[in-house]
């Protein structure tokens, strides 16, 4: 019986040349249970294949988009008898916010033999919970998206324009987020408009239950139940569970770079910041016309009439690699 199930998808960017050393590295490993997936749809019935052999440990091995549709579809598609196993993800893809706040650095494979030998010797010290990011629309009976990473505002435009952009450039990830970061800087500080930099932000309206409303045009949105952050910072009170953790920066350049400061020097929500608003709770609405938003790699889009509404779930395992 298989103790590890590994989930791949082999069309991840980080997959198309690791996939080949992955697959050999499984078959000469019989504890581990390897399924492809050809595209994001079929991972229902991966799900439903994979709990018929029961592992103590779920690996996705994809980009966070991957993870999102996974964590969607594990935690409501109901594939497990009782509860499901707790989740473990590969460092792939381009962004891998997911990975680095559970641990997970490197090699994808050195990770997925460090998730094996933990399988092996008892998992239980290293089961870590986390909440998860319901999105819908609100609509009664709408099947919510899950995920644990939500960027808005100019944070999703600037997502979008590196995705469409700059990757097709196919530059290595470290200097295309670079560029991206000296186009944002361009359009928000010198105020240059072209078709070839991110387009300026639109405004929103962002609630939170029982703590008023922000209104205007925002460089930066986050939303997370994430513990950990870009650039290695971690987030503001993360010991207080069942919360989502809200970070809304106004466009103008001294709030972004007091909030890129805050976030190099480990400071993100500290300390009060004129510009620079951090809130917490449970229910979180936006508001806007066709703005966009990036959950785990999915876009989704508020257009009136039609807001974005995200909740909490309630806390689900996940499998934390580093000590």
């Amino acid at each position: 019986m298989a103790s590890v199930a590994l989930l791949s998808n082999p069309r991840s960017t980080g997959n198309l040349s690791m996939l080949p050393r992955m697959r050999s590295y499984c078959a000469a490993h019989s504890d581990v249970f390897h399924y492809e997936v050809e595209s994001i749809e079929q991972i229902g019935e991966a799900l439903r294949t994979i709990a018929r052999v029961n592992p103590k440990v779920l690996v996705v091995n994809g980009g966070d988009g991957t993870v999102q549709a996974a964590l969607t579809e594990l935690y409501l598609g109901n594939h497990f008898d009782g509860s499901p196993p707790p989740v473990a993800v590969l460092p792939n893809g381009k962004t891998n916010l997911i990975a680095l706040d559970l641990g997970a650095v490197g090699d994808p494979i050195a990770a997925l033999a460090r998730v094996i030998e933990i399988a092996r010797n008892g998992i239980e010290e290293h089961v870590v919970v986390r909440e998860l990011i319901a999105l819908s629309d609100g609509t009664d009976g709408a099947r919510p998206v899950l995920g644990m990473f939500l960027g808005g505002a100019g944070l999703a435009d600037t997502i979008l324009y590196c995705r469409n952009k700059i990757y097709p450039l196919g530059l290595p990830n470290g200097i295309s987020h670079i560029l991206t970061a000296i186009a944002v800087m361009a359009t928000l500080i010198l105020g240059i408009r072209t078709a070839f930099l991110p387009p300026a932000a639109t405004p929103l309206k962002v609630s939170m239950m029982r703590q008023g409303q922000l209104h205007g045009r925002f460089s930066l949105l986050i939303v997370t139940t994430l513990h950990k952050l870009l650039l290695g910072s971690s987030t503001a009170g993360s010991a207080t569970a069942g919360a989502l953790q809200l970070m809304v920066v106004e466009q103008r350049p001294i709030p972004l770079l007091r909030a890129i400061f805050a976030g190099i020097f480990g400071r993100v929500g500290r300390n009060q910041m004129d510009g620079v608003h951090f809130e917490r709770g449970d229910e979180i609405r936006i508001e806007g016309d066709r703005s966009s938003v990036v959950l785990d790699g999915e876009i989704f889009q508020a257009d009136p009439g039609r807001p974005i509404i995200l909740k909490t779930t309630p806390p689900v395992p996940f499998l934390r690699l580093a000590a």
